[in-house]
């Protein structure tokens, strides 16, 4: 990774970009693709794409999710302590002595998610619940805490930055799946500094709202409606304690990109990635859903008349957590494989079972 590569990486990782507020992250990852697009469209909702082509008839897409999970000021109590409830995933058991940033009008506001201290709990009735967790922002009326800008549906983030582990590791909050973002902006300035010229129109898409149920790509989806679709998102490393493995695979950070299997995985263009996989020596492991991905991946397979997709996943510890863990190998070996995927993709490539 270089300089730029890395300042890139770090701004737009640790700028916060909650479901339904991703305006500014997007703003950062925009400006970076626009030398390497043709031009960019913006929709109603905020998700992007930037185009190489957009006069081409086939359309390939390469996509990724936009936004990270937070919470939503829900209830202020008179004396200023604020409950929230959920956007996205987040994860109420992780919430106590974390710092977070309140979003407002006015700015970001600190708080904290406070927690009684040890001495005073019962330990087995007083475990982490939605019904119990709560910010204080230092204010003791419900009066200070609105002067401050804070009202219910007041977005809250946890606050923290990337770091790096050993020289392996990058680890930080929203590496779900902002990380995908980063290497699909890679990818497409990949294609530009080594002047590939593509018979297609190319479709770099960072959706919003997946967090929530894959709103942003379905919106994509139906803009776009291209014929094939490579989405890239994250997968749990199921190596650390307390993962089950019958159940979640076996995955490893660091041994390269998940390939997954599935119904919504057309087969014939997982089949594609895994030859060119093979062909450019670049790692992979194989991975299994039952029905759905639960990605991006299925809000374009069964958009529109259905479209040819694929899920390429970047192995990732401590999913939805301040720890998100990924490894620089692997990091590099997912924007390797699809650049070169889609590098070899053949103007109007018809991946249909039966023709």
């Amino acid at each position: 990774m270089d300089k730029k590569s890395k300042n890139f990486l770090y701004k737009y990782l640790n700028n916060a970009a909650p479901t339904g507020f991703e305006v500014e992250g997007q703003k950062i990852w925009l400006d970076y693709i626009k030398p390497y697009v043709d031009g960019y469209e913006v929709d109603t909702y905020g998700s992007v794409y930037g185009v190489i082509n957009p006069k081409a008839k086939y359309k390939v897409v390469i996509e990724a999710h936009a936004d990270e999970i937070s919470w939503f000021v829900n209830y202020i109590t008179d004396k200023g302590y604020i409950y929230v409830v959920r956007n996205g995933g987040s994860d109420h058991q992780i919430a106590p002595s974390m710092r977070v940033n309140l979003h407002t009008k006015k700015g970001p506001v600190k708080g904290i998610f406070g927690w009684p201290a040890i001495h005073v709990r019962k330990e087995k009735e007083d475990t982490p619940k939605m019904k119990n967790i709560c910010i204080d922002v230092g204010a003791e009326t419900k009066e200070e805490v609105e002067k401050m800008g804070i009202h219910v549906g007041t977005v809250a983030t946890f606050e923290d930055e990337l770091i790096e582990l050993n020289k392996k590791y990058v680890v930080g909050r929203a590496l779900d799946n902002r990380a995908g973002g980063f290497m699909i902006a890679e990818v497409v300035r990949r294609l530009s500094e080594k002047k590939v010229k593509l018979p297609f129109g190319l479709y770099v898409v960072n959706s919003v709202q997946e967090e929530i149920g894959l709103r942003g790509a379905e919106m994509m989806a139906n803009r776009i409606k291209p014929d094939l679709a490579i989405v890239t998102d994250v997968t749990h490393d199921t190596q650390s304690p307390m993962y089950d493995k019958i159940a979640s695979g076996d995955m490893t950070a660091g041994k390269g990109p998940a390939v997954t299997y599935g119904p919504a995985v057309q087969n014939n263009v997982r089949d594609m990635i895994l030859d060119v996989a093979k062909n450019h020596k670049i790692p992979v492991q194989k991975m299994a859903v039952s029905r759905t991905t639960g990605t991006d991946t299925d809000a374009f397979a069964y958009s529109n008349a259905g479209v040819a997709s694929a899920l390429i996943s970047l192995p990732l510890k401590y999913m939805h957590t301040t720890v998100e863990m990924v490894h620089h190998d692997d990091i590099e070996n997912v924007i390797k494989l699809i650049y070169e995927t889609v590098k070899q993709v053949k103007n109007g490539q018809d991946f249909r079972y039966l023709k």
